[in-house]
């Protein structure tokens, strides 16, 4: 079954494998701009792994793999709250 809304948005924003891939343009349109926000929109302002984070939870879904992707998402916030039981 197809989604009229993401084949729309595939055919103005098409996906650009190194730049805009598909699994990361299927967020929300910004308010402003209509544009879809990408994760990388969110994430590139974030410590490495709370970005990885929202990085396999935004893109559980899209890939084929969702345990996994939540699995390693787990895993990051494993390495963060580790990362900041050791600076207190």
């Amino acid at each position: 079954m197809t989604d009229p809304l993401k084949d729309a948005l595939n055919a103005f924003f098409p996906s650009d494998p190194v730049h805009h891939p598909s699994h990361y343009t299927a967020g929300p349109p910004c308010p402003g701009c209509g544009r879809p926000i990408e994760c990388i929109d969110i994430t590139r302002t974030m410590d490495f792994c709370l970005g990885n984070v929202v990085k396999y939870a935004w893109r559980a879904r899209l890939k084929g793999h969702p345990i996994e992707d939540l699995e390693k998402a787990r895993q990051y916030l494993d390495f963060e709250i580790e990362r900041l039981k050791e600076e207190s």
